[in-house]
């Protein structure tokens, strides 16, 4: 499925050809160039001549950790102390392109699983060349030198520092990649070993640059109106009493709407709030949350049934044969990703080029689309990407950067964009909403004989991506097929397009599939009359990986045991991007029918680890993020538009309503997983049982509000 990702998101399906362009290294290194001459070995390190070391982040930084976990495999290779180096995020170039995903892009969970053996290669590639230079210096076999903590040490007490060697290093061939030895992972000094972040310093102290922080000379605001039904466009508007107000610079229009240009933000914004714009809504004004649903469930009537993978033999038959048969209905509703900074990008056009400065987890696409828009080459394009105030998918996509390209074209000035949190909550590219339905059959011990899934929701894929309609998309099959060992199983998905404009969300389709899966299968345990954690066990003898992480989780949960009054637990269990994890949360429900969560048990097995202190709070805020969208999160619509606008209707999970976590990580040699997601997905269907455990009520739809808990 890997193979079949990547074919999907090659960048020649964005915009046009030419969107990879070759190797761009980056030529000023702020930091690293105020040191001294810098020296370029590799596309991932930068020597100065006065020793300062400068590694590559090619991952965007957006609160996951790769500012540290990227540099960390590198350093492992190359010999030098992680807290002794800088560390940069890499602009566009083919060279940074994510193996696992076809471009440059942060996400899928993917940057150490693409990293793990390419980052390492690269700093022993950059050692070796240190060696060869300081050989070739003093006249010696390089079998006879070694190097560590950024110094090169030959016989009879030479030694030269990297700075020094990094002239000669920089004009050697790069060793072939095939020819590199890497340290073996039982000597490793760096990897596996909990590191603090290296960004942290810069984020406590003020210094990191996000995008809402960029400032270029001569630089001025803009504010967009967009219209209130996504995709509807300006008929005519009236910006009389705007061009009127103080500081106001320009009002424009671009194909999303009219911007009110200012010399500050908040005046661009006053000002913008006097226009009258007369609107073509388009066809989402057509759209509410009840005629999507409906939809959507009457799809499988008409789109063609697309099947993911398929064991046993006939599973209808092996239904309808079976002592006993279930089925159930489950509903995920549309959310917004609700990012911390808000959408923003600052653009500066000039004479046929531009200036691109901002939050991005996808350089390349931001390059390709801008480039397009407004008839200019993508290597006429520089992009600097700054730290991410949260991403979660969110900036994968385009708009807002496109937008201010367009504006700063139109006005002949630096602009930067910057989204309210209105505009944020009722413009995003939002989760999509999906309907999944489950059947199985039971024998008379109560264990399951069949199994059938289908999954029918929107292709964010084909949207973005160009994958070819009835294709199936696999970044809709992610957590759809269970690990249990069920004789008859078949997973089939439905694509329709319910009209509405969505976008990855954090976990993508984990979050959609395990909700349904893992509650079904406490409702197979219910109706077989057996605990849910010892009813998953007898159905995971071929699956020790599974196994072991639910036998710890609910050990470690105490599973069994007593437990305060009224508190009740629930589990489940899924595999995400080659992470292994099950998650037990202990839950009480008020008499007013709120949940609270006291506690959520974790045990994840993700292989080798780079960074295990980044892992802990990669879980912990993969929690905070689910538990959100588990009981509060949707997003509903009323004539196209999107009701919820700020935090106060659509909120996030508060730190008093925050639940103790409880980590274990497996100690692993297999190869990395992913863990920036798998934990969102888990979370809601743990709560959902424990739910079920507290009240004896069955929840099929989140979010999980005291309202539906009334009415079940």
């Amino acid at each position: 499925m890997t193979t079949t990702r990547r074919d999907f998101l090659k960048v020649s399906a964005i915009a046009g050809g030419g969107l990879v362009m070759g190797i761009s290294l980056p030529g000023t290194i702020g930091e690293a160039q105020a040191a001294g001459t810098l020296y370029t070995p590799n596309a991932w390190v930068h020597i100065a001549d006065d020793n300062t070391i400068t590694l590559i982040s090619a991952r965007s930084e957006m609160g996951q950790g790769v500012y540290t976990s990227m540099p960390m495999l590198i350093a492992e290779e190359l010999h030098v102390d992680i807290h002794k180096i800088k560390v940069d995020i890499a602009p566009p170039g083919a060279v940074y392109v994510n193996s696992l995903l076809g471009a440059q892009i942060t996400g899928g969970s993917t940057s150490v699983r693409d990293g793990w053996e390419k980052l390492r290669i690269g700093g022993a590639q950059v050692r070796m060349m240190l060696v060869s230079a300081a050989a070739q210096k003093w006249g010696v076999d390089a079998a006879k030198l070694t190097a560590e903590n950024g110094v090169v040490k030959g016989p009879g007490g030479k030694h030269a520092t990297y700075g020094e060697l990094a002239e000669a290093a920089s004009k050697l061939p790069i060793p072939d990649a095939k020819e590199v030895v890497l340290r073996d992972p039982k000597d490793f000094k760096i990897v596996g070993k909990a590191t603090k972040r290296l960004d942290t310093p810069r984020k406590v102290n003020g210094t990191a640059e996000f995008g809402i922080d960029v400032k270029v000379p001569g630089m001025v605001y803009a504010s967009l109106e967009q219209c209130p039904v996504i995709g509807g466009t300006v008929k005519s508007f009236d910006a009389s009493k705007a061009r009127s107000m103080p500081g106001v610079i320009d009002v424009v229009q671009i194909p999303d709407g009219v911007a009110v240009v200012a010399n500050s933000y908040w005046r661009a914004k006053k000002a913008r709030e006097t226009l009258t714009v007369q609107w073509d809504e388009g066809s989402v004004a057509k759209l509410s949350n009840a005629s999507m649903l409906a939809d959507i469930r009457d799809a499988r009537n008409h789109e063609k049934k697309i099947n993911i993978k398929t064991t046993g033999g006939d599973v209808d038959a092996a239904i309808k044969g079976s002592a006993k048969s279930l089925q159930a209905e489950y509903v995920s509703p549309l959310l917004a990703h609700a990012t911390l900074e808000p959408m923003n990008f600052t653009a500066d056009y000039r004479d046929g080029k531009i200036l691109l400065i901002g939050p991005t987890q996808f350089q390349q696409g931001a390059q390709g689309a801008v480039a397009a828009a407004l008839g200019i080459k993508p290597e006429d394009i520089t992009l600097k990407t700054t730290f991410l105030g949260g991403g979660f998918g969110r900036r994968l996509e385009l708009d807002f950067i496109v937008q201010a390209a367009q504006i700063s074209k139109a006005v002949g000035k630096p602009v930067k964009l910057l989204w309210a949190r209105e505009d944020d909550t009722t413009h995003d590219f939002y989760r999509p909403m999906a309907v999944n339905r489950l059947a199985a059959g039971l024998d008379a011990n109560g264990k399951p004989t069949a199994l059938k899934f289908e999954l029918t929701s929107q292709s964010i894929t084909q949207r973005a991506f160009g994958l070819p309609k009835e294709t199936l998309d696999p970044f809709m099959a992610e957590a759809s097929v269970v690990p249990y060992d069920i004789p008859n199983m078949t997973q089939d998905m439905y694509i329709h397009d319910a009209g509405l404009r969505v976008g990855y969300w954090r976990s993508v389709s984990h979050a959609l599939n395990a909700f349904p899966n893992e509650s079904f299968i406490d409702e197979l345990a219910n109706a077989a009359g057996k605990d849910p954690y010892a009813y998953r066990m007898e159905l995971l003898s071929k699956q020790p990986r599974f196994a072991n992480v639910l036998k710890q989780a609910a050990d470690k949960a105490g599973w069994g045991k007593t437990l305060p009054a009224g508190h009740k637990l629930g589990i489940a269990l899924m595999e995400g991007y080659d992470t292994y994890m099950a998650q037990v949360a202990e839950i009480s429900v008020n008499k007013d029918n709120e949940i609270r969560v006291h506690k959520v048990t974790v045990v994840a097995d993700l292989g080798r680890m780079v960074n295990p202190d980044t892992v802990d709070a990669q879980i912990q805020s993969s929690i905070v993020f689910g538990l959100s969208a588990a009981l509060y999160g949707e997003v509903t619509l009323e004539s196209g538009r999107v009701q919820q606008t700020n935090f106060h209707n659509y909120p996030v999970l508060r730190m008093n309503e925050t639940p103790k976590i409880n980590i274990t990580l497996i100690k692993s040699t297999e190869k990395p997983g992913g863990i920036g997601e798998p934990a969102t997905a888990l979370i809601g269907p743990a709560v959902a049982n424990a739910l079920f455990a507290a009240t004896g009520k069955r929840i099929r739809s989140l979010p999980l509000t005291p309202e539906k808990i009334a009415a079940a």
